[in-house]
């Protein structure tokens, strides 16, 4: 008999409600849930793929071991003592930072992972930790954190009732959002419209976004922060600033209009490629429209100044009286918050990277320095690396620097379902139990949503017998360690349930809501619409917005002196039907035509002398690859677009993914020395490369 199990997707930020029919552990069917208070039956290609990724043949299940350079399996016991002991061997040899840990996307989409993979890596107490998030979103984190006192206490477009919704650097029709969690994001732009209002897209890129959008202006890469502060400085000058109740708990207004007095629109025209005449009418329009918002994303974070970007975007916001209103930009309060149990203090430059002195933020180092840290040899020399799942071969700047180091590793565990261009090189792979097969709850997402909801989501089908879930793993490897060293193990060895810690932590929370409610509302609570909560809510001790922070304006500096250099610029696009270098093993996702292609202007094309489906040769300091063509007006002159996330099949990898995926790998060609120097965000939209035209 057919049966209904009602989720939320947890392959994208989205937070899609499913409606996925089954019958004897076998899907028959996913779609959106129609009832689900949140994504109103939304559902993007991507959540079909959670029943390929169930039966997928390629998936591991147990654990597996190299031995002489082949895979065998060992049990999960023999696993945790040989992981145990080579730490503790390491550790006593060359001390807790040559442990280092990395944590890939697919980490905060695992609800398992989430709550527990941290704590496991934090009692490792190496400074050695790296994340996705110093790829592509630690600048939204580092400007809130200034601003107003907690990285997580990002400004959320309130898009179901602005008027003037400016995109910088942001696809959401493809990303579903980022860093805005946002279903059905194409009903609620034409709703937009339907109600009077304006949806603007800059992007050096004609997006998808662009296309549904009322205006779209091109922008060079790597140059928002010359627009942004010619915006800011011309609300300045003519006048146009109104705070309204911000200006009562604002410092530093004075201050910040000094800060950018030398910046001029014609200077900021020249950089960035924009009519002056824009530029004046962009900062007129949001200073005017009193249900406004300036977003920006991937762009404006993947390049030198990310930080600065964030700032002065959070600054245009706050002195047109755009933040902390209905129609502008509010503050979640999610059912489980953080931000509320948070004290003030410094998360920044606690610590260094070893080689180029890069500094610490949130406890981790900027990934594009993960490379240099295993091959420069000395004390603090990476000699284990523990990768959770990711694959930042395919996923960080340099990956072909990163995977001739990873062969430098005296040892190396990977938590991981797959077999890939990174966990090839591991000693021991221990793979969680994944997908249906695991509850939900988005912890992450639903602190940047754009309304308050909550949603429990139950296991579909049960894991195999000898299986283990991702919360398993981590405490059990956990005590394994305590005892190892003669230690008592945490929490006197109970392993906790995702269930149980949740139940603990919604013990006190302002909604009155229990784990049991949760249980009980297959569609999820709506928990209302985003409310001002300013100033209660500023993680700043005296309560209070700070809008000039000086470790942002001193790297003004840094922007005046910064110049161009000759060839192309290379940026980054993502597909609907991948999620950066994961969902590529999904057959049906994988159907239809090439995707991993070149992007270029005709007038470029032109002058190289190629045309749609020729191969060229893409060169850049660190790499060079082979693609073919596709001639687009979509992509401004001198700007080059190749897809992020693929090249799988990197040393002979035997899965049926490199054929379904054949494409080249960016990140062949993006470089590990271009870096935000403030943030330590890698800078994939920074890269200058060079083309040349193949037989």
């Amino acid at each position: 008999m057919q049966q209904f199990h009602y989720r939320t997707c947890n392959l994208c930020e989205a937070m899609c409600g499913l409606k996925i029919t089954h019958e004897n552990q076998e899907i028959i069917k996913i779609e959106g849930d129609k009832e689900d208070t949140f994504s109103r039956g939304h559902i993007c290609p991507k959540a079909y793929g959670l029943k390929e990724i169930y039966q997928d043949p390629d998936r591991l299940k147990t654990p597996i071991k190299k031995v002489n350079g082949a895979w065998q399996p060992i049990s999960w016991e023999l696993a945790y003592k040989e992981i145990a002991a080579k730490i503790i061997e390491l550790n006593i040899k060359h001390g807790p930072d040559s442990i280092a840990v990395y944590q890939g996307n697919p980490s905060i989409h695992n609800l398992g992972t989430t709550l527990t993979g941290p704590r496991f890596f934090k009692a490792l107490k190496t400074k050695n930790i790296y994340s996705a998030s110093s790829s592509d979103q630690v600048p939204h984190h580092f400007a809130s954190w200034q601003m107003f006192g907690h990285p997580m206490l990002v400004p959320i477009t309130d898009i179901d009732n602005t008027e003037l919704f400016i995109i910088a650097g942001g696809n959401p029709l493809v990303s579903n959002g980022s860093m805005m969690t946002v279903p059905d994001i194409g009903n609620r732009l034409k709703s937009i419209s339907k109600r009077g209002g304006k949806v603007i897209v800059i992007d050096p890129r004609y997006t998808e976004t662009a296309a549904k959008a009322d205006q779209h202006i091109f922008i060079k890469p790597g140059t928002d922060a010359w627009l942004f502060t010619a915006m800011l400085k011309y609300i300045f000058d003519e006048n146009l600033v109104n705070m309204e109740h911000l200006e009562d708990f604002t410092d530093g207004l004075s201050e910040l209009k000094t800060a950018i007095s030398d910046f001029d629109i014609a200077t900021a025209s020249q950089k960035t490629g924009i009519d002056q005449n824009v530029i004046k009418t962009l900062a007129a329009e949001i200073a005017k429209t009193k249900k406004a918002a300036l977003y920006g994303r991937m762009g404006i974070s993947t390049q030198a100044f990310g930080g600065l970007n964030n700032w002065l975007i959070n600054a245009i916001n706050i002195v047109s009286g755009n933040l902390d209103i209905e129609g502008g930009l509010l503050f979640t309060k999610p059912l489980i918050d953080f931000i509320g149990k948070a004290k003030p203090k410094n998360r920044y430059n606690r610590w260094q990277s070893r080689v180029r002195k890069f500094p610490e933020f949130l406890g981790e180092l900027p990934v594009a320095c993960l490379s240099e840290e295993i091959e420069t040899e000395g004390k603090g020399q990476i000699k284990m690396l523990m990768t959770s799942c990711g694959n930042p071969v395919l996923s960080i700047t340099n990956g072909n620097r990163l995977d001739k180091a990873l062969e430098k590793l005296d040892y190396m565990v990977s938590f991981d379902i797959y077999l890939n261009e990174t966990t090839k090189h591991a000693d021991i792979i221990l793979p969680p139990a994944t997908g249906i097969e695991t509850s939900h709850y988005d912890l992450s997402f639903n602190a940047l949503a754009v309304r308050n909801t909550a949603k429990y989501s139950p296991a579909l089908f049960p894991k195999q017998d000898d299986a283990k879930y991702d919360w398993e793993i981590f405490q059990e490897l956990g005590h394994t360690l305590a005892k190892a060293a003669g230690m008592e193990p945490p929490n006197n060895g109970k392993v906790y349930t995702p269930e149980e810690m949740l139940t603990i932590s919604l013990k006190q929370n302002d909604y009155d809501l229990s784990f049991k409610d949760l249980e009980q509302q297959n569609h999820g609570i709506d928990l209302g619409p985003l409310k001002p909560q300013l100033p209660e809510r500023l993680g700043n001790e005296d309560k209070r917005i700070k809008i000039c922070p000086e470790l942002l304006v001193n790297d003004l500096k840094r922007l005046i002196q910064s110049s161009e250099k000759e060839g192309y610029l290379l940026i980054g696009k993502r597909h609907l039907r991948d999620n950066n270098s994961w969902m590529h093993n999904s057959e049906l996702l994988q159907k239809g035509k090439n995707r991993c292609l070149l992007l270029i202007n005709p007038a470029d094309a032109k002058k190289e002398g190629i045309k749609t489906g020729d191969k060229v040769a893409v060169k850049s300091r660190v790499g060079e690859v082979s693609i073919e063509v596709k001639v687009t007006t979509d992509i401004m002159p001198g700007v080059l677009v190749i897809p992020h996330g693929y090249g799988h099949g990197k040393g002979n990898i035997k899965l049926s993914v490199a054929e379904k995926n054949p494409g080249v790998s960016a990140n062949d060609l993006t470089d590990d020395m271009l870096i935000d120097e403030l943030t330590g965000n890698a800078a994939f939209s920074n890269v200058r490369v060079q083309i040349s035209a193949l037989a």
